[in-house]
């Protein structure tokens, strides 16, 4: 989910002749409108469904999920795996197996997005562009394109779906450089409803007979 979530070429030559179009303002604009926006909840709440797709292949493989952010906190149910991160350590308990592996995250780690700033942090670090208006879910979405600034991501491009009534993300799309989609689409979400901090640590306890492979 890391390499997932939480979530992304043109050349600079491109975005060079591209300038301040009237596509990369309007872009600007609706990014910041939807940052803004989504940075004043105290909390998210959100159903998602997360699909790995490869045309080429004729792969395409979906699963639902839960996550629960506050800050730069977050939790995650999904695909057997519930993973854990109060801001400082990782908890992955991989139900199954009943095993948790507990790690520090690499915060240099430039591969790695933070699933906490998902529905928050859009374009820092990206060119953008506004590529056309759509209609998801049976409302109208603005779609924007995301091109890493740095070509050493694992993806070429983010593409989000932006609904226009509220500016809330109702899918991202992420477009690998090996042929693989990894595609988050928004089912339902929940704003500033009360969650404890104890929401994102791994409570051995409520576990007995979990295996505990400390990896830091």
């Amino acid at each position: 989910m890391k390499k997932v979530f939480l979530f992304f070429i043109f050349t600079h030559v491109i975005f060079y002749a591209v300038g301040q179009s009237p596509e990369v303002i309007k872009a600007k604009h609706i990014l910041d409108k939807a940052a803004e926006k989504n940075k004043s909840f105290q909390t998210i709440k959100a159903d998602f469904n997360f699909t790995l797709e490869n045309i080429q292949a004729k792969i395409s493989d979906t699963h639902s999920g839960k996550i629960i952010i506050k800050g730069d906190k977050y939790k995650i149910d999904l695909m057997g795996a519930d993973t854990y991160y109060n801001g400082k350590t990782i908890w992955v308990y991989l139900k199954n197996a009943r095993e948790v592996n507990i790690s520090n995250p690499d915060l240099m780690d430039e591969q790695v997005l933070n699933p906490s700033t998902i529905f928050t942090t859009y374009h820092e670090g990206y060119k953008y562009l506004h590529a056309g208006e759509a209609t998801f879910n049976g409302k109208k979405v603005d779609i924007i394109d995301l091109f890493p600034d740095k070509r050493n991501k694992p993806f070429s491009r983010i593409k989000l779906h932006i609904y226009q009534d509220n500016s809330q993300i109702g899918k991202i799309t992420q477009i690998g450089k090996d042929g693989n989609n990894y595609i988050i689409d928004i089912k339902k979400m929940e704003t500033n409803t009360p969650v404890d901090d104890t929401t994102f640590v791994f409570d051995a306890s409520k576990h007995p007979g979990v295996e505990v492979i400390d990896l830091r």
